[in-house]
């Protein structure tokens, strides 16, 4: 596996810890990578992308933490600087991005604009 030292993202110690948890419950289709990436959409024009997948050609590999993480090159762009984080209170439970790159985020935080 190629690993780049400098990573685009950040994870928090919770998000680290709840994707690890994730990665250790049995899962059909579960690819070996964490993908971080935009898609376009969601009201602001971007929306984030976070979940398993196998690697492709145009994806750089980074080490997080001991999670293989793979980004498409063309996002890192979008995704330099932005921390994930995993919320677990009562009022807010879930995966959070917060980007400084970002001109606007929408009131639930999923989707930007650049």
């Amino acid at each position: 596996m190629e690993t780049l030292l400098e990573t685009p993202v950040r994870l928090t110690e919770s998000a680290v810890k709840e994707i690890k948890r994730l990665m250790n419950e049995p899962a059909p289709d579960q690819g070996e990578y964490l993908r971080i990436g935009v898609k376009g959409g969601g009201c602001s024009g971007l929306s984030y992308v976070l979940g398993f997948d196998k690697k492709e050609d145009d994806d750089q590999v980074y080490d997080m933490e001991g999670i293989p993480v793979i980004v498409k090159t063309a996002h890192s762009i979008y995704l330099f600087g932005i921390v994930v984080n995993f919320d677990s209170g009562l009022n807010a439970r879930g995966f959070t991005f917060t980007n400084p790159n970002a001109s606007t985020t929408c009131g639930c935080g999923s989707s930007f604009a650049v």
